[in-house]
């Protein structure tokens, strides 16, 4: 019987399917008993890697999604009249339903930016009551890489963050998410935008670059790692059956494979942006540095393409959407959608 077609979409890079070598290594793993909640061989081999690449010291810690592990990381360097700076349109601000305060106790203090990325000028006004009981005390600098809005942070805006961060007893927090999206953006090495650039704790993401589910906790300051085996479980993020996260992360950063489905899914993006430039009534609205194109279309034909591809309306105001691209995109995808989009608007 032949397979039906099925469609990609362009809604989130969440909506793609795991990538064949990723779903190899899990059957690969199910094979025999392992010692459970991460003391098995595939556990050892997965942080290896990842020490491999951000830097030997690291402290890495499997959870099971992104929201887990944005919480956990900054419970870890917190405490309760602490807060915690960020982007107004940051994911712990917008899409995670309160967790990061609930869980932390701390008050999220957002910044307004509208390419998704904040500077020290502007976290320089929330330090003026340090010190003051009546206030919040800010403790972390959390950034989105790539950001929400799908632009990249570079080394040296990292670097000054997290030196800014550390000179008024702050730590930097990395969601990285998408950070596979954002080396691969930047042509670096995942240390050069980790370690090396101050952070001090990172998500990092997996099941939007080809995985099934999992991401992991990564701490640079060691210190901050010291009681997480404890927060982990109390949190419900300590998975039992963890070689299976393990596994996908070995496969996910061996032989290149983080880097390379990041890069297709970016120049995914690039040629949908440059297709959609050429369209009259589309309005590219953000630098395309990673795997998101921001756009304005019309609200009457919003509706008309839903019907065909489903996608999200960023700010219904100004009729703003989002389209992602994913590892599994492909240029007939783009071209298909593309052709929609112009018989729809002429």
């Amino acid at each position: 019987m032949k397979k039906p077609k099925t469609s990609r979409s362009f809604a989130s890079d969440n909506n793609a399917g795991v990538h064949a070598d990723v779903l190899k290594a899990i059957a690969a793993a199910n094979d025999g008993h392992v010692v459970a909640y991460g003391d098995d061989p595939y556990t050892a081999r997965a942080v290896k890697l990842f020490r491999e690449h951000v830097g030997k010291d690291a402290e890495v810690y499997f959870v099971f999604g992104g929201t887990g592990a944005n919480v956990l990381g900054l419970k870890a360097g917190t405490e309760a009249h602490n807060a915690i700076i960020c982007a107004q349109t940051a994911h712990i601000n917008v899409d995670e339903c309160g967790a990061p305060e609930k869980f932390t106790g701390c008050k999220l203090l957002p910044i307004n930016s509208p390419d998704g990325k904040i500077r020290v000028d502007q976290i320089k006004p929330l330090l003026h009551e340090v010190g003051f009981e009546h206030h919040v005390q800010p403790r972390v600098i959390s950034v989105s890489q790539a950001t929400e809005m799908g632009t990249v942070y570079t080394p040296r805006e990292l670097l000054a963050l997290g030196k800014f961060a550390h000179d008024n007893d702050m730590l930097l927090h990395v969601d990285g998410a998408r950070i596979a999206n954002a080396a691969a953006s930047l042509k670096v090495k995942l240390k050069d935008i980790t370690k090396d650039a101050g952070v001090d704790i990172l998500s990092f993401g997996g099941a939007k670059n080809g995985m099934m589910y999992g991401e992991a906790v990564v701490f640079f300051d060691r210190s901050l790692a010291k009681n997480f085996k404890y927060t982990r479980k109390q949190g419900t993020h300590l998975p039992s059956k963890m070689r299976f996260i393990s596994a996908q992360f070995e496969a996910l950063l061996s032989n290149n494979l983080w880097r390379q489905n990041a890069l297709h899914a970016n120049a995914m993006a690039q040629l949908l942006a440059g297709e959609l430039k050429k369209i009259p009534q589309i309005k590219i609205t953000q630098k395309v540095e990673s795997n998101g194109v921001f756009a304005i279309v019309p609200q009457k034909y919003v509706a008309l393409l839903q019907k065909h591809y489903f996608f999200y309306v960023w700010n219904e105001e100004i009729s703003e959407v989002r389209f992602m691209t994913s590892f599994d995109t492909t240029e007939e995808d783009i071209s298909a959608f593309v052709a929609l989009v112009r018989k729809t608007v002429k």
